[in-house]
């Protein structure tokens, strides 16, 4: 009898850990997928061809990530249905549409506004790395994909200077 109220209570912790961690995902999934439509959209706001190849890469490059959060939510025992972002993402696409108008598709608005986005995307990872417990198991894969949206955020930043 013992042993089973052992394994129930671990069974009922894990249950709670697996919705706090599929949660977590899903979270990063909308972050991720919020990115993916933004480069889109500054992609199809530019006549640049730098910029739009760029934003391309980075689009596809989001979806690879989203293809691998959706694989751990599934091994947690969850599934993620969503291909487009949340709410947030789409305001902040919309701003990019408005401010793109206004300025009359300037370069270096679209690379404001994706900057805006991928530091949003950063402190979003930041979070779930820093509860490493709770995602042990796909700690190396945050932590890639963190390092990923640095790493664009990187040129970016760079294409900024370039194109001020």
């Amino acid at each position: 009898m013992q042993a089973f109220l052992g394994y129930s209570i671990y069974k009922k912790i894990t249950m709670e850990n697996n919705k706090e961690i599929i949660s977590d995902l899903k979270g990063l999934i909308h972050i991720i997928n919020d990115g993916k439509e933004g480069y889109l959209s500054a992609s199809e706001a530019t006549d640049n061809l730098e910029l739009k190849a760029v934003f391309l890469k980075y689009a596809a490059e989001r979806k690879v990530y989203e293809v691998a959060l959706k694989a751990h939510i599934a091994k947690h025992g969850g599934e993620s249905d969503n291909d487009d972002g949340g709410i947030l993402g789409a305001i902040h696409r919309t701003w990019i549409d408005i401010k793109e108008t206004l300025t009359g598709k300037s370069e270096t608005a679209l690379l404001g506004a994706v900057v805006t986005g991928e530091n949003a995307a950063l402190a979003k990872y930041d979070q779930a790395i820093h509860d490493h417990k709770l995602h042990s198991d796909h700690l190396n894969m945050l932590t890639e994909q963190r390092n990923g949206i640095a790493d664009a955020l990187k040129e970016i930043e760079v294409l900024g200077q370039k194109y001020k």
